[in-house]
């Protein structure tokens, strides 16, 4: 062993920094294997990383790299056939492999991926935040029901005492992943493992937990140790990354350095398939392959047949970690960087310098923590915020072929018990969809994306509007017409899971179509489905396979091959790419990309990742409560957001990769979007919005105040639903709802750390008496005193520039436009 490598840890070794003393958690060699019937899967493989109080930690990489089962292995959660087979986990200086968990399980809390399949849902929240007090803390009756009200609390929720006694249904996305961050502070741990905690939510809500969880350390002084396959979610959380590969981890560094220069090829392939680090018109790099199943220990590199930069010596030699730049704090398992390998390290010199260029200079085109506040473009009619655009149409810019005219969808309650008005998905929406095109659709989940979509696709009844595409009103249509429409209409769906039937064989699934539709022989319903697979890059011997025999990735190219079948003219994408990680997103990027270019198709792309719509839209709609707030051409929209709710979207993306404008500052909404059965009277998005025009004579109240006076008004507004709800007033008669805190306990805890000047205090006061006997009389005098033009005057769509770019906002109005329109 040369001098050079008697320098470097093994992988059960620590690095510099893992050897400080102060170490809360001190994983050493860590081997978990999965033992069935035919094999050993070794899940973990000799990793080791130390996580120190009060630090976050970063463990990325692709799904079945082994970061779930690590965390399930901290926390002792790894059942039979799994096994710890070997290493230690050190917890405050216990090994928990040798002693056990027993004592230590209140110690260390755990964050799952999904809320809503993390929580019980036939149980309240309060329920099950008191059980974790009652069995790690002990706390029973009052005390526990206090403790509960305390962490409902501290992760944000409003009027807690009567949000305990809610089923996790009756929260949003964001709310039940607070609860579930509640849950596991009721065991006052010291290490808090986040496992995917953020990949399910949009990136508003996502940029709140990621806010949340950032107070919770600097109060509690948490460790957390933050699982996650979204590299700015990471480059943005951590403070230190590894990046784990099947099993094994092959670099760690700080995150920064991480991020500027990365030295595994996988890492750098990693960054180079995020949309936003390479030019929009380029083609998306990929990692070729899948991540491999570990069944034997390690002895040679299990990224070489992936390597791009791979030798022969990269099959027969096992690389450790190697000092980058004589520190230990930064390593990589490569033979790059083992001096032992001379013509490996000369062999891919070129092709690492050029990576390392290329990875540096889209790092720095954005720094997330220096971003300065902005203002809406074009805050008057017809502001030619296009000045500095190519003069160029978008891709595909030609007829139209889709005109959207004030669509309406809505959804009756069904129960005859509860009077309540219809849920306004889609709420007077009007837009063209132009032949050829790639219209992008975003917003927060529940802004109505994928009804529109299904209403387009003639899978919704339409309540009112008109949707005309070759000369049909696609509302009108039934029986054969409307069957003849889909047809035409191709759906890929979100879950590549829950879309494609596993007791049916990928030919049998995508030949479906054809059946249904009576296409051909079944000869040339057979041909059309091994033409279809090699279009999607698939093989022909996948024909005769199961959805579960595939990777992600290839189950939603089966999808996209089951919605080309019927060679529609229209195809609508509901989150295509959501669920996949990034190297598997590439390829599916191209792939549509690639579709486009060679069919002559249209495309509904409907997105939360900003980033991926970017790059493979032409044109972008950004919906919100039913509406379209900002439609327009992408790099527009992406350069200079027009609406408020563009503005805030982008602002929320994470990483140095975001698509942001360069000067745009970190804009976090509060709360979740209105109640669709209860919309605002004037502009969909004046309860949350940044740049609200507010009355004269308060406008020195100070923004927290303003969003007191938000959060007690919404309180209000939900007490006066559920109190016309018959099945909750039969409840609270029965006993069987626990309203305990009055109004003005609710403003007593909304209002604590607020300064309202005498005068506002004063009208607060008579709101919070009157709500004893009307919620809806006190949040009527609180909008009479505090509203805004926004939330009570309807407001149009206003043309900006010259490229069809539209936006709804009242700070388009020429009485608007000298208002204070700075981000507070």
């Amino acid at each position: 062993m040369t001098a050079h490598e008697s320098a470097v840890p093994r992988q059960g070794s620590a690095t510099a920094s893992d050897q400080r003393s102060d170490a809360l958690l001190e994983v050493r060699d860590l081997r978990t294997v999965f033992r069935t019937g035919k094999e050993t899967i070794h899940a973990v493989d000799g990793i080791s990383f130390d996580v120190h109080a009060g630090e976050t930690v970063g463990l990325v990489g692709e799904s079945g790299s082994g970061k779930s089962v690590t965390a399930r292995s901290i926390l002792g959660l790894i059942d039979r056939p799994g096994a710890i087979e070997g290493g230690e986990i050190r917890f405050n200086g216990v090994d928990l492999v040798e002693a056990g968990w027993d004592g230590h399980r209140g110690d260390i809390a755990i964050v799952f991926q999904d809320p809503l399949n993390s929580i019980n849902p036939v149980y309240t929240v309060g329920n099950q935040i008191r059980e974790a007090l009652r069995i790690h803390r002990g706390l029973t009756g009052e005390a526990a029901r206090s403790k509960a009200i305390e962490l409902l609390e501290d992760v944000g929720i409003p009027d807690a005492p009567r949000r305990l006694g809610e089923y996790p249904h009756q929260f949003s996305g964001g709310m039940q992943q607070r609860a579930i961050i509640a849950i596991a502070l009721a065991c006052d741990p010291d290490l808090l493992v986040c496992d995917e905690p953020t990949t399910a939510l949009d990136v508003t809500i996502q940029a709140q937990i990621l806010e949340l969880l950032d107070d919770l350390q600097e109060r509690e002084d948490l460790a957390i140790l933050f699982i996650t396959h979204d590299m700015g979610v990471i480059e943005e959380t951590a403070d230190r990354v590894n990046v784990i590969y099947a099993g094994e981890i092959v670099e760690r560094a700080p995150t920064a350095e991480l991020f500027e220069r990365p030295e595994h090829p996988y890492t750098r392939a990693l960054l180079k398939s995020v949309p936003g680090r390479s030019d929009a018109d380029d083609t998306l790099p990929t990692i070729d392959g899948e991540v491999p199943t570990p069944t034997k220990p390690a002895d040679s590199c299990r990224f070489a047949p992936r390597c791009p930069a791979a030798t022969e010596a990269c099959t027969t030699t096992h690389p450790e970690p190697m000092p980058i730049r004589g520190s230990t704090d930064h390593t990589a398992a490569c033979l790059i960087h083992d001096s032992s390998h001379p013509e490996v390290t000369q062999e891919v010199s070129l092709s690492n310098e050029e990576q390392k260029a290329s990875a540096s200079s889209t790092a720095g085109q954005t720094d997330a923590s220096s971003r300065k506040a902005t203002k809406p473009a074009g805050t008057e009619p017809n502001a030619d915020s296009s000045a500095e655009m190519p003069d160029e149409s978008p891709t595909g810019a030609g007829e139209t072929f889709i005109s959207v005219e004030d669509l309406q969808t809505y959804y009756e309650s069904d129960s005859p018990l509860d009077r309540l008005p219809p849920v306004k998905a889609v709420d007077g929406v009007s837009f063209d969809i132009r032949r050829g095109e790639i219209l992008g659709l975003v917003g927060e989940s529940g802004c109505g994306k994928t009804t529109l979509g299904r209403t387009l696709a003639g899978l919704e009844a339409a309540t009112s509007g008109s949707v005309m595409a070759n000369g049909r009103d696609v509302t009108d249509l039934s029986g054969s017409d409307l069957r003849e429409w889909q047809r035409e209409v191709g759906v890929v769906f979100q879950d590549p899971e829950e879309s494609l039937n596993d007791r049916m064989t990928v030919g049998q699934i995508i030949k479906e179509p054809l059946e249904a539709h009576d296409w051909g022989t079944p000869d040339e319903r057979d041909e059309r489905v091994f033409k279809l697979l090699d279009r999607v890059g698939l093989l022909e011997e996948h024909f005769y396979r199961y959805p579960h025999q595939f990777s992600g990735g290839q189950r939603q190219r089966i999808g996209i091959a089951r919605a080309l079948a019927l060679e529609p003219e229209f195809l609508v994408l509901d989150e295509p790419v959501s669920a996949l990680d990034v190297s598997v997103q590439a390829r599916v990027i191209n792939l549509l990309e690639e579709l486009r270019e060679t069919l002559d198709i249209t495309l509904l792309f409907i997105a939360h990742d900003l980033s991926v719509v970017r790059k493979i839209t032409d044109r972008v709609a950004v919906m919100y409560l039913g509406n379209i707030l900002e439609i327009g051409p992408t790099e527009e929209v992406f350069n200079s957001p027009a609406n408020p709710y563009t503005l805030s979207l982008l602002s929320a993306i994470p990483g140095s990769s975001t698509p942001a404008p360069d000067d745009l500052d970190r804009v976090t909404l509060r709360g979740s979007p209105p109640n669709p059965r209860y919309p605002p009277d004037g502009c969909p998005f004046a309860t949350r919005c940044p740049v609200r025009i507010r009355p004269p004579e308060w406008d020195s109240l100070s923004p927290d105040a303003w969003e007191a006076l938000g959060t007690f008004q919404e309180v209000l507004r939900q007490r006066e639903r559920a109190d016309s709800s018959l099945v909750r007033a039969a409840k609270r008669r029965l006993g069987l709802i626990d309203d305990k805190q009055g109004p003005q306990s609710v403003a007593a805890d909304v209002f604590a750390d607020i300064e309202l000047p005498p005068a506002a205090t004063e009208i607060v006061d008579k709101a919070t008496e009157r709500a004893e006997s009307s919620p809806s009389a006190a949040v009527e005098l609180l909008a009479a005193e505090f509203g805004s033009v926004c939330e009570t005057d309807a407001v149009e769509s206003y043309p900006i520039g010259e490229n069809g770019r539209e936006s709804r906002c009242h700070r388009h109005l020429a009485e608007h436009t000298d208002a204070d329109t700075e981000l507070r």
